[in-house]
């Protein structure tokens, strides 16, 4: 079961609204949709976790690109929404990795449905997928120092497990709001 909720930081304090990821597919939506929650171009924090498996943080400040933590990549990269904030960039990969998957598909016209196990293209379509999972690390990515300025440490980031979004929302003040959209 997934939790993810919005906390927008205005003058009066942190305003938390729970949202509905189902509509976002990239990095770029979850961005815009974090930007709608903050007319002034505020702080907002999106918060994601999954039952003690992982949690994510993506901090929008105003336009600036987002900042991105996440827990333990290995887990997220088994959820949808953890492949949302698993960029490329974030795993130290390059844009043109996936572009290299591609060429090593043996696309040779039995990709309709026809059976052509002899030339071992279900091999193939392992070694193709096989580098992109081995480059998610089991542990933590991404920026842990993006609370730092709110009051979580990146040590204390790094420590969060379980309810992590509570223990965030609490080290900012922000628990008493988060809990109306829980």
């Amino acid at each position: 079961m997934y939790f993810a909720a919005l906390l927008a930081r205005t003058e009066d304090g942190w305003e938390a609204s729970d949202t509905e990821l189902d509509d976002v597919e990239t990095l770029s939506d979850l961005a815009d949709l974090a930007r709608e929650a903050s007319p002034d171009e505020d702080t907002v924090l999106v918060l994601i976790e999954q039952e003690d498996a992982w949690f994510g943080v993506v901090r929008v400040d105003g336009e600036e690109d987002p900042r991105i933590y996440v827990s333990d990549a290995a887990a997220a990269a088994r959820s949808s929404y953890g492949e949302i904030l698993l960029t490329d960039e974030l795993l130290g990969r390059d844009p043109g990795d996936d572009a290299t998957d591609l060429d090593a598909l043996d696309l040779d016209g039995t990709e309709d449905g026809e059976s052509d196990d002899d030339d071992g293209a279900d091999g193939d379509d392992d070694a193709a997928a096989g580098p992109g999972e081995s480059a998610v690390p089991h542990g933590p990515v991404g920026d842990a120092e993006v609370l730092e300025d709110l009051g979580v440490s990146e040590k204390e980031l790094r420590s969060m497990s379980g309810d992590a979004v509570g223990e965030i929302a609490e080290a900012l003040g922000a628990s008493e709001v988060l809990e109306t959209v829980r």
